[in-house]
């Protein structure tokens, strides 16, 4: 998940278990020297990532109603980035403030996710700034 702390400032939330395998050492592998500088924050659980939720949890996913175009950011939401192949599970996606999709004209059903959280970030920073 993408915390937006400020206009262009944006920490990365890790839930476990993930539906990766995450290490730091892959991180700064695929990230390079920005692994480094990141603000990174991994939870226990879903549980536990709750107990210190602080703004609106705003989830993307391919079953949502409403674009991201039309949504209205806040500083301090979080974006929330499901799993690729299953997105997330619905006792989350009901916890959840806002579902956005990023509509796919001719058909297409999604983006990779890394595309789609920085579809989601720029645009949130578009109108934060």
């Amino acid at each position: 998940m993408i915390r937006l702390a400020a206009c262009f400032d944006a920490g990365i939330d890790v839930i476990e278990p993930c539906g990766f395998p995450f290490s730091v050492k892959a991180l700064r592998r695929s990230a390079m020297d920005y692994a480094d500088i990141a603000d990174i924050t991994r939870h226990a659980s879903w549980e536990d990532f709750q107990a210190n939720l602080n703004g609106r949890l705003i989830l993307m996913s391919t079953k949502a109603a409403s674009p991201l175009w039309d949504f209205s950011f806040q500083a301090g939401d979080i974006l929330m980035m499901g799993r690729e192949s299953a997105g997330v599970p619905d006792a989350v996606a009901q916890a959840c403030d806002a579902r956005l999709l990023i509509p796919m004209p001719g058909g297409g059903r999604s983006l990779n996710v890394a595309v789609s959280a920085g579809i989601a970030l720029g645009e949130a920073v578009r109108q934060l700034r």
